[in-house]
């Protein structure tokens, strides 16, 4: 699978690293940049990732054109394109939410939501930015696809074939379930990391705490370091599904503050042993 011209808005570690990876196996001959910040598009160009800035209308000749962006921005950015986009053109996107962008783009593209593949590559890092992108970030990593009823089944092939180009597994899933599952596996996991850390920063005495911070910490904040402003959007587009799964786990944990504060060491072991247990399983499955 070979495309002409794809388009990125959003030039950055998931959008460039699209780019690069589909430019090393030849899978396509121009990429196109848009957006609204032209200095990190000159970084894109500089760095390979683009071969040129455009504006929305040139972007909308593309034959695929990949939202690389804040799940927020999602409809602002349909409706700049919509006007522009030729007959046949294929959007996609790599956002974390499905069932929000899904409906943002019946209600932006109408009838041309058939054009639209929604998409969530598995992969990231809690760096950003365009000198974030590498060729190999999807290789071996799942991609799922949440395509709707309506979808062009000739553009969820072009999309899908894509993403195996750059190494990818790609799945389908539908999207309300995709929300249901990212909510407990990915979101509420950056929450709880966000949470933890900034939780020790506000105390007056916080520079002692990260002084003795150790490994275990910095793995489980690693994803502190991520976007505020992608993750804000995210916790908001998923809101329903994350807020059930911020309750269960404030349940686990008041569970394991009873057991704490009951010195059942019964009840911390079986806690702790289902948990690893569950752990090794995935880590050996994965």
């Amino acid at each position: 699978m070979s495309i002409d011209t794809l388009a990125l808005v959003g030039a950055g570690l998931i959008g460039g690293s699209f780019a690069l990876a589909l430019k090393q196996v030849d899978a396509v001959r121009t990429v196109l940049g848009v957006g609204r910040n032209p200095a990190r598009l000159t970084v894109a160009r500089e760095l390979g990732l683009i071969d040129r800035a455009v504006d929305w209308a040139e972007a909308g000749q593309a034959d695929v054109i990949l939202l690389a962006l804040p799940v927020g921005e999602t409809e602002a950015v349909l409706r700049q394109l919509a006007p522009h986009l030729k007959p046949g053109a294929i959007v996609t996107d790599a956002g974390s939410t499905k069932a929000n962008v899904v409906a943002a783009a019946h209600a932006v593209l109408g009838a041309r939501a058939a054009d639209f593949v929604p998409g969530h590559p598995i992969a990231g890092s809690e760096r950003s930015g365009p000198g974030a992108a590498r060729a190999d970030l999807y290789r071996g990593r799942r991609v799922v696809l949440t395509p709707q009823a309506d979808t062009r089944a000739d553009a969820v092939a072009t999309v899908r074939a894509l993403w195996e180009a750059t190494g990818a597994q790609v799945e389908m899933l539908d999207a309300t379930q995709h929300d249901r599952i990212f909510a407990a596996v990915s979101h509420l996991p950056h929450l709880a990391a966000f949470a933890l850390v900034d939780d020790l920063a506000g105390r007056a005495d916080s520079e002692l705490f990260f002084r003795y911070a150790a490994s275990g910490f910095r793995d489980f904040t690693r994803i502190a370091a991520s976007s505020p402003e992608m993750w804000r959007d995210i916790a908001l587009a998923n809101r329903p599904a994350l807020l059930a799964e911020l309750d269960g786990y404030v349940a686990a944990l008041q569970t394991l503050r009873q057991a704490l504060n009951d010195e059942d060491a019964a009840a911390l072991l079986a806690m702790f042993s289902r948990a690893r247990g569950a752990r090794e399983h995935w880590t050996m499955e994965t």
